[in-house]
């Protein structure tokens, strides 16, 4: 376990993933939030949206998606063919409920108060998940796959969702994502971000496009705040 700065950060098994946690020093119902990494795997730059999150009153787990045995080739075989698709069928679903009811279980936490952020690949799943888990307040999904069938977002939490224009294939799914989410009344917030592109939020990454990044981030703890936590910020 080590401190840093306010914050608690710890390499953690979180069901059958590994994981990493950050949250604050101290705090009861605190609410908390699942992060599911891109393609890149649960790297640092994952671990800081951890850290950053704990650092606004969150509990944050960051899971390894690629940390069960032969799942790394399986999952990005799986995003490249485009195979992320309703959530009663896909793999992950179940072992990401599991790793959510360890999160909100925690000592501090709120069972209540549970989202989810997923990033490209990630934010995939989170759709998914938005759409089979009946935990969740809240889900951010970063240029994510959208579910199959698409009317399954009948059934979604709250969705936010973030694109870059000059990514033109996941900018599109978010335009069909938006019109689903109107047709069945689902509170949302989905925005496409001018000259911005794929992975725009990675500050690791050439595509990271600090303007858009910021108010995506912006975007996501009002989000979070109003679905989640019942705060404003």
């Amino acid at each position: 376990m080590h401190e840093q700065e306010e914050l608690i950060t710890e390499e953690v098994k979180a069901g059958v993933y590994a994981a990493y946690l950050a949250h604050p020093k101290s705090g009861e119902n605190l609410p908390s939030v699942l992060i599911i990494h891109e393609i890149f795997g649960l790297n640092e730059n994952i671990r800081d949206i951890a850290r950053r999150f704990a650092r606004e009153g969150y509990v944050a787990l960051a899971v390894d998606l690629y940390s069960k045995e032969n799942v790394r080739q399986l999952c990005i075989f799986k995003t490249v063919a485009g195979m992320i698709i309703s959530a009663r069928k896909t793999a992950h679903m179940g072992a990401l409920d599991e790793a959510a009811n360890w999160l909100k279980n925690l000592p501090g936490v709120s069972p209540e108060k549970l989202g989810v952020i997923g990033f490209c690949m990630g934010g995939g799943y989170a759709l998914a998940f938005a759409v089979s888990s009946k935990q969740l307040k809240a889900v951010s999904a970063f240029y994510g796959m959208n579910p199959r069938p698409l009317d399954s977002v009948a059934q979604a939490c709250p969705v936010m969702a973030s694109y870059g224009s000059k990514d033109q294939f996941f900018a599109k799914q978010g335009l069909k994502l938006e019109k689903k989410l109107k047709e069945f009344g689902i509170p949302h917030d989905v925005k496409v971000y001018e000259d911005a592109n794929h992975a725009f939020f990675n500050d690791t990454w050439s595509n990271y496009n600090p303007e858009a990044a910021k108010d995506a981030w912006q975007r996501t703890l009002a989000f979070f705040s109003e679905h989640i936590s019942n705060r404003k910020k």
